[in-house]
């Protein structure tokens, strides 16, 4: 039974050994000037992890009795988180080392985060849940303050750790009362007494508590006050990993406690996540419009954009689910790009993200200009941009399941929202000339990324990414 297990859990373990075998070695040997080689080899871990669960997943798979579940839905979560984990580190490597920002632990921080962030969407118990959960926080909370030197990327850590621990107690709390009430931490032991009709005040209790907690993790409003400061005093690699993978796993897992532990009580959540998302959504779109600062700007985007993808898993159905991790996949592809632009801005040296900074950036560079001009055309969704099929994608969904108001209130967000993302196309097309331009310092890995995220909102409209089958099977696996 062991060796199932063991089987079962191979890609976490692998990748948790590596980790610590490569701390260990690190920390007794050359230290930091490891990094460069730790960086790239833990995201050729990442890639080939990520294509072997692709290719060898099949089925359900459980492990610990119950604890940990191996089905198409975490298979497609893991290679979504991943392959997003691995293109940030390999994007950031030069610029970390360029500001003297590479320590050895970073790309390992990123890959036990990552461990987490996959015993996150293969959790099947409240116990499982809450281990991957802190695995990835802890590690996050390290690198959000990796520049020491930085009085904002310190604020960013010690904001991200104290609102953190208040939403684990939130969330241990809210899994104390659904213990109490059910007599089982075990996601089919919860559901069946769900099923049987006893939901009590109590448990009912519990499930909101449980949703505060990983609401809180998906920058959904009203627990989003952590994300501006933390995304615009973090290292820019760091914020864009923030942006990615952890976004994926923890809506990936919130989709699993709603439906694996509570699918049997659609009813009484269905009516808290509309809430979320119409406030995520609606408050991402106005706060942005004052923020100068990208990496803010991106923050507010990140919250409404969870909010869009809130749509899907409101919706309560497999259809819904399936839209939800179409919408994820596309969303950090955009952010890839995206955060690779963002990498590349800099004056004299020293990184930028004054968005005021782009004015007639077109005339300096076109070919970029025009990539980043698709990027935000996408987040936008204006069509035919891949970003616009993603969120036709829950709209489709929330119409589906009666949610009319719903999809309503998000289509007036994203017309609002789409004011910030084209004044950065207006600036650096038609905005007056900068007395002091910016630069784009490009490498091979930067220019790849943000033309590769770039051709694929075009190119997906035709292929839908490559993934709708792959996300329908992992929407029956949750569902059904």
């Amino acid at each position: 039974m062991i060796q199932a297990d063991l089987t079962v859990i191979l890609p976490e373990i692998i990748l948790a050994i590596y980790a610590m075998a490569a701390l260990i070695g690190a920390v007794y040997t050359s230290k930091d000037a490891l990094a460069p080689v730790l960086v790239w080899t833990t995201a050729g871990l990442m890639a080939a992890l990520s294509f072997w669960i692709a290719s060898n997943g099949s089925g359900t798979n459980v492990a610990f009795n119950g604890m940990f579940i191996d089905d198409g839905f975490a298979r497609f979560a893991k290679v979504a988180i991943l392959l997003s984990a691995a293109a940030v580190l390999v994007m950031s490597q030069e610029y970390m080392a360029r500001r003297n920002l590479l320590r050895f632990e970073y790309p390992l921080l990123v890959a036990l985060a990552a461990v987490g962030m996959m015993m996150m969407v293969s959790a099947g118990d409240l116990m499982s849940l809450y281990m991957g959960l802190e695995l990835q926080s802890l590690s996050l909370y390290v690198v959000a303050a990796l520049r020491r030197d930085s009085a904002k990327s310190t604020e960013a850590g010690l904001k991200y750790f104290v609102l953190g621990a208040l939403s684990s107690g939130l969330l241990l709390f809210g899994a104390s009362l659904v213990y109490g009430f059910t007599g089982t931490t075990l996601f089919s032991g919860i559901i069946n007494t769900v099923h049987h009709g006893d939901v009590s005040v109590g448990l009912l209790f519990g499930l909101v508590l449980l949703i505060s907690g990983l609401a809180f993790k998906i920058s959904a409003v009203p627990f989003h006050m952590w994300t501006p400061d933390v995304y615009e005093g973090s290292p820019t690699p760091v914020t864009a990993f923030f942006a990615t993978a952890p976004k994926v796993a923890a809506m990936a897992l919130f989709a699993r406690v709603l439906h694996d532990a509570f699918g049997g009580a659609i009813a009484d959540w269905q009516q808290v996540i509309v809430l979320l998302s119409v406030l995520s959504m609606l408050l991402g779109a106005v706060a942005a419009i004052g923020q100068r600062d990208i990496k803010r700007l991106m923050a507010y985007s990140s919250i409404a954009h969870m909010g869009y993808a809130l749509i899907g898993l409101a919706a309560g159905t497999e259809l819904g689910v399936k839209a939800m991790l179409m919408y994820l996949a596309i969303y950090v592809t955009m952010n890839i790009g995206t955060f690779a632009f963002i990498l590349m801005m800099e004056r004299d040296g020293k990184p930028v993200t004054d968005i005021d900074a782009l004015r007639q950036y077109s005339k300096r560079d076109p070919g970029k200009a025009l990539a980043v001009l698709i990027l935000m055309f996408s987040l936008a969704g204006v069509p035919p941009m891949l970003g616009f099929f993603a969120k036709f994608g829950v709209w489709q969904a929330g119409v589906q399941a009666d949610l009319i108001g719903l999809v309503i209130a998000s289509a007036i967000a994203s017309v609002i929202g789409a004011f910030y993302y084209l004044r950065i196309v207006f600036y650096m097309y038609f905005g007056d000339e900068n007395e002091d331009p910016i630069e784009t310092r490009s490498t091979p890995v930067l220019w790849i990324a943000l033309m590769g995220s770039a051709a694929l909102m075009l190119i997906g409209v035709v292929y839908q990414f490559g993934i709708e089958g792959a996300a329908a099977a992992a929407a029956t696996t949750l569902v059904n």
